[in-house]
């Protein structure tokens, strides 16, 4: 091809592809010195050429992005880096194209950023999920109703309803994980589709740059989408449970309820309204898990092409990298809040009074003293709750005998004794209860999880950076630095 490309092309095609490049700019320099070191391990550079080339990659590695010139008349990422090498050495730049496409290099260094990304979020929903064992572990014994459809079900606890959403943050954090390991696998020798003779030990070439293995078929290595897509599927459920906390979190801040505040630096002031404490990091989580879901819908979209497209990756450069950056800020957004997130363990109190939530339990109690089936039990504590004003003994007595004819007499005292809340909560000692005895192994595996979790994505980071340190460390050897 002779000429540049069009105006139009540049503006809506290139420029897309150009402002993707900060993102990949660090991985793309590491992934252009394990090539060039490979090519001079295995003789193909003259001698030469082998010096300035790994000392331009080594300088052009330590630029920062917006000092290499990436400019989206030339064309994608790849071809501003290949003039800046062209300005800084002539043509013996050339030599960098051996065996390799610029689709495997650009997707080379897309792994190499996304694998960390993957892992900074792993350890920030393990934060997460430690900062909801300790609220968990702190409000245990504060009581308050548990809601479903924003009704007054049972008695709870504030502890019991926070650890509700540590699995399934570690779900999400052991998903990320095991998607790092499809992720984490190299395509290196990959050429356009089939291979290439001139990189033809392509596990050795993967293991170099810290990758578990090389992925097997080659034109799946060039080509395959599916652990991207699983990836930002996890990042987004991760999200979507933290959006559901947040908008519990904003109606309980609300007057109506008063359960909770937010710590004033994750909140901000009205303008005009003093009297205001605008939840603003609540919206912030929420609006984040939104974007999330409209970034998901956007890559499952251009992922459904032909194979071999260029089309449904060049989309994901930046798209995906973007995503990872969101979920792992509005995590630690998350992570905070709780942290420091005042409650109003009188306030919770007062609700759980006013309303009926030892309304399944009395059921249970009417069955087993009485022996009623519990439809009856049920309708017999419904006409309780809709005719009286509270449920003691005579009330239900004059339930019974409306529903069943029969007056079915309690003490009144053991009646009381059996309904408090802290007797019901304290009854739910079984796996998962609410009962202190039930909470404490709950929130020490939580957090036991957790630090394995993390201890795992340290030891990955630990063992990436050993050898993205190690191809430097041969890359200034070579280059005579």
């Amino acid at each position: 091809m002779s000429g540049g490309p069009a105006e139009e092309l540049v503006a809506a095609g290139y420029a897309w592809e150009i402002a993707d490049a900060p993102w990949l700019h660090q991985a793309l320099g590491l992934a252009d010195l394990a090539h060039c070191v490979e090519l001079a391990d295995r003789g193909i550079l003259p001698d030469r050429v082998r010096g300035p080339l790994l000392g331009a990659l080594l300088d052009l590695a330590a630029m920062p992005a917006d000092a290499v010139g990436y400019d989206p008349r030339y064309g994608e990422p790849y071809v501003s880096r290949e003039r800046h090498l062209l300005e800084r050495i002539g043509e013996e730049a050339g030599w960098l194209r051996a065996g390799r496409t610029r689709r495997e290099a650009v997707r080379t260094a897309f792994r190499i950023r996304v694998r960390g990304q993957i892992l900074d979020l792993v350890e920030a929903a393990c934060a997460l999920a430690a900062t909801l064992a300790g609220q968990a572990e702190r409000h245990a014994g504060t009581l308050m109703p548990d809601y479903t459809y924003l009704q007054q079900a049972q008695p709870t606890t504030f502890g019991h309803y926070l650890l509700s959403f540590a699995d399934p943050v570690l779900r999400d954090a052991v998903r990320l994980l095991a998607e790092f390991g499809h992720v984490n696998a190299g395509l290196a020798g990959a050429g356009a589709a089939n291979g290439s003779p001139i990189l033809d030990d392509r596990e050795a070439a993967a293991r170099a740059l810290g990758f578990d293995r090389a992925i097997t078929h080659t034109r799946d290595a060039m080509w395959q989408t599916d652990p991207f897509m699983h990836v930002l599927a996890a990042a987004t459920s991760l999200l979507l449970t933290q959006d559901k906390l947040a908008e519990d979190l904003e109606i309980f801040a609300g007057a109506e309820f008063g359960f909770v505040a937010l710590a004033e630096a994750y909140a901000r002031p009205s303008v005009a309204m003093p009297q205001k404490r605008n939840p603003y990091s609540l919206a912030v989580i929420r609006g984040s898990a939104g974007v999330m879901l409209g970034r998901l819908t956007g890559l499952t979209a251009v992922i459904k092409t032909p194979s071999a497209r260029s089309d449904n990756l060049i989309y994901l450069y930046g798209e995906l990298p973007r995503s990872l950056d969101l979920a792992h800020r509005a995590t630690r957004l998350t992570t905070g809040v709780i942290r420091t997130l005042e409650t109003d363990p009188a306030r919770m109190r007062q609700a759980l009074e006013a309303g009926f939530t030892q309304a399944a339990d009395l059921a249970e109690l009417l069955m087993r003293r009485f022996h009623l089936d519990y439809r009856t039990a049920h309708r017999v504590v419904q006409h309780a709750v809709q005719h009286e004003a509270a449920l003691d003994a005579e009330a239900i007595a004059r339930a019974a005998a409306a529903v069943t004819g029969d007056r079915l007499q309690f003490d009144d005292a053991e009646l009381q004794a059996c309904l408090t809340p802290e007797a019901l909560v304290g009854s739910r000692t079984g796996l998962g209860g609410a009962a202190p005895s039930a909470m404490t192994p709950m929130i020490k595996g939580v957090r036991e999880q957790a630090a394995e979790l993390n201890a795992e994505a340290a030891a990955r980071r630990a063992a990436l950076h050993a050898a993205e340190e190690a191809i430097r460390a041969r890359a200034r050897s070579l280059a005579g630095r």
